[in-house]
């Protein structure tokens, strides 16, 4: 009998399992991949992701492998500055911001996870695929694959925790027929490329309106920051007419992007001493995927069994919450197992009643981007750009970006 079985090997699993073992609580986790590897680009963690995950014991880590980012700083499409703000400790919280590579971020958890648990605690290679509760409903039996030798075994299992992402086999399997991701029109370009320092090193830069084109440039390498240069993340953003709200055929977040397809969208810009076509045109490698979420679930488990990070609520990467958001439903479900042992189904229900509202109000905070209202009345304020910010909105509307944010960062 394993006591929690985590079906997914990212950043919420992980952290996860990592918060159980601090609890003493028995985990084991699976993922389907032959190996996991540091894939992906950069993502932002929150000072309240960042104060979870250095109580687990990985604050030295982080500080030696993210940049602490200080200030956000909007600019319209022609390099104007329209707005900025402090962040992390440069805004007076306890824990700062981070922005870091997603694959250097999940080498360092399942570091972690290995050297506390041991080597066998996470198991690649493995898929998920059913459960079917016992009798009494207080624990699961679940067929897993092994995907190498494609053979099927169960195990029983006291606690089963869905953290394997948008699209996730067990919300498929609690929430049957939900159809496809829903896409919002955008299409995002994505990279990472080697540079100089820009605005001062720590910014993260946002330029433009996604009611048509953006963009957003954040540093994610202190080991490049010591050596004077910059590991610049970039993302690009495009909308497009939707004709409808689904996603024809699946999400690939590692599907190759051409540099052809952006960087028309791009030309001529310059924000500050960035050469937008320069630093896109420099990328080794372009990923390309469209911005999609899924509507809140009414409920994320039942029995003993429940979901986490973006199997329970997948959301737009436009608030730097969600990986924040995952990392904070684990610590969440750790606590709340812990309080309740030995009844592992009544602390399940405890976390969703503490995790499902917030959650589900940044998902809808993040698919309102109400900060973008503010980028589009610029743009159309003045198309051709300007020279004082205060010409072009009045006091209220700039304070409309920061409250914006704020609604997206969640309650904490």
């Amino acid at each position: 009998m394993i006591d929690v079985l985590v079906a997914g090997a990212g950043i919420g699993g992980l952290t996860t399992a990592l918060g159980l073992h601090a609890a003493g609580i028995e985990v084991r986790v699976v993922d389907a991949v032959d190996a996991l590897r540091p894939v992906g680009v950069g993502i932002n963690l929150l000072p309240h992701a960042v104060r979870e995950l250095t109580e687990l014991g990985l604050g030295p880590e982080l500080a030696a492998t993210a940049v602490p980012t200080a200030e956000m700083s909007h600019f319209d499409r022609h390099g104007n500055h329209i707005w900025s703000e402090p962040r992390g400790v440069a805004r007076g919280h306890h824990w700062p911001q981070y922005s870091l590579h997603r694959g250097a971020l999940q080498m360092l958890l399942l570091d972690a996870v290995r050297d506390r648990l041991g080597e066998h605690a996470v198991r690649t290679g493995t898929a998920f695929v059913r459960y079917a509760e016992t009798e009494g409903s207080r624990s699961v039996l679940v067929t897993l694959r092994d995907m190498a030798r494609g053979r099927e075994y169960a195990v029983p299992v006291r606690a089963l925790v869905g953290a394997d992402g948008l699209y996730s086999a067990v919300r498929a399997r609690l929430h049957p027929g939900e159809g496809p991701p829903l896409w919002n029109g955008i299409r995002m370009w994505r990279g990472v490329t080697e540079w100089q320092p820009v605005l001062g090193g720590r910014t993260m830069v946002v330029a433009g309106s996604n009611a048509s084109v953006k963009l957003v440039v954040y540093p994610i390498s202190r080991e490049a920051e010591t050596r004077g240069r910059a590991l610049l993340n970039w993302v690009a953003e495009v909308r497009f007419p939707v004709h409808h709200h689904g996603v024809a055929g699946p999400v690939d977040w590692n599907r190759s992007g051409r540099l052809s397809d952006v960087l028309p969208h791009f030309a001529g810009w310059r924000i500050g001493d960035l050469d937008v076509p320069a630093l896109l045109a420099s990328t080794p490698r372009i990923l390309e995927y469209p911005m999609v979420d899924r509507d809140p679930l009414p409920w994320w488990g039942q029995g003993p069994v429940t979901l986490l990070g973006d199997a329970a609520h997948p959301m737009y990467p436009v608030g730097s919450s969600g990986g924040s958001e995952a990392v904070l439903d684990a610590r969440v479900l750790a606590r709340c197992l812990a309080l309740a042992a030995p009844d592992r189904v009544g602390g399940l229900r405890a976390y969703e009643a503490e995790r499902w509202a917030s959650a589900n109000a940044v998902v809808l905070a993040n698919r309102a981007m109400p900060h973008e209202r503010v980028l589009r009345t610029v743009a159309e304020r003045a198309p051709e750009g300007f020279v004082r910010v205060e010409d072009v909105l009045t006091g209220e509307e700039l304070a409309e970006l920061g409250e914006g944010y704020r609604r997206m960062r969640g309650a904490w």
